[in-house]
């Protein structure tokens, strides 16, 4: 069984795991759009494969966009570009943004962010940048005073949200494995939250950073040396392009892990607490909406997230021989059985 939008976001799952179900929103009308005759044009960056303007999230941004008046094909271009994992290439690819003069970019993470900074480009954080102040991104949520505006995370209270879930399912609760990208600002400054957030909790952690793809096999290795109780992931592009690892090895083990998106739980993952792309898309549309009439990114205040998912998936738990508590089990938005 499945409930509460699970199976339209399926297709959108697989999109944005590649990037790191919802299909094409009918509006209204469009309303008319600023400067007639003028094509507006949005770029994406992300960090793996470029977020093409059929898949799924990208039709969620395309088509709020329509709502507000820009139409693809008409006055609004829409130009995806993606480093296929190689952060190296953030940098050359927000430079052809540049040049190209584009109006606005929307990005996922924190290295395409820091390049859009660098660049100058306008830059639009759709979500896995981290808290943009500790990480200086921007000056502050209120005056970001640079070119980059978007969504903020809020870390320290997330972290407290998904380790309490964590608690309120293994009472006993004692250690947690925590596993980041250390390699990524962002994926750090998160990593920290959530370790102060379990030590005030009496939670102890257990840090598990990776560089590489072959820095899981370490990590697993530690956590074979002392077992923890519970995973924690952070996720970014790659912890996220390795979940199916972090997944099976958390089934032979039979731990119990927490993932920051419910697309992780759609994927095989046990559960998640986090804010709601679909939303942080059209929250993208109305920052590029802003920006395509005149506004600048430093003056644009940063936004959270109003909504927020804690997806179970009971299949999973089956598997690990895990029952949720009913008051637990009764608080999720999405349940998969």
């Amino acid at each position: 069984m499945v409930r509460k939008h699970v199976i339209e976001r399926r297709t959108l799952i697989a999109a944005l795991t590649s990037a790191l179900g919802v299909p094409a929103i009918a509006g209204t009308r469009p309303a008319a759009a600023q400067a007639p005759g003028k094509v507006f044009r949005l770029g994406s960056l992300t960090p793996g494969p470029p977020m093409v303007a059929d898949s799924p999230p990208a039709k969620i941004m395309l088509n709020a966009l329509a709502q507000r008046g820009y139409v693809l094909g008409r006055n609004l271009a829409y130009e995806p570009r993606g480093a296929g994992g190689q952060l190296s290439r953030l940098t050359p690819l927000m430079a052809e943004f540049k040049t190209a003069g584009v109006d606005a970019v929307m990005t996922v993470g924190y290295p395409p962010a820091l390049a859009g900074k660098t660049a100058g480009v306008p830059t639009i954080v759709a979500w896995g940048a981290g808290d943009p102040v500790a990480t200086g991104l921007i000056d502050s949520l209120a005056r970001p005073g640079g070119a980059v505006t978007g969504i903020s995370d809020d870390s320290a209270t997330l972290s407290v949200k998904r380790l309490s879930i964590l608690k309120e399912l293994l009472p006993k609760l004692g250690r947690v494995a925590m596993l980041w990208n250390r390699d990524d600002l962002g994926m750090s400054q998160r990593y920290d939250a959530s370790a102060k957030a379990a030590q005030s909790l009496g939670i102890a952690v257990q840090a598990l950073g990776v560089r590489e793809p072959d820095d899981f096999n370490g990590v697993f290795e530690a956590m074979d040396r002392a077992p923890p109780d519970a995973i924690l992931m952070v996720s970014d592009s790659l912890t996220v392009l390795n979940r199916k690892r972090v997944f099976d090895y958390a089934a032979a083990k039979r731990l119990p892990a927490i993932y920051e998106y419910d697309v992780m739980v759609h994927d095989g993952g046990l559960m998640s607490y986090g804010p709601d792309l679909k939303e942080s898309l059209e929250i993208v549309a109305g920052f590029a909406d802003r920006l395509f009439k005149g506004a600048r990114p430093a003056d644009l205040p940063f936004e959270q997230p109003a909504r927020y998912v804690f997806a179970v998936n009971l299949k999973a738990a089956a598997a690990l021989g895990l029952t949720f508590p009913p008051l637990l089990l009764a608080r999720a938005d999405q349940v998969i059985e």
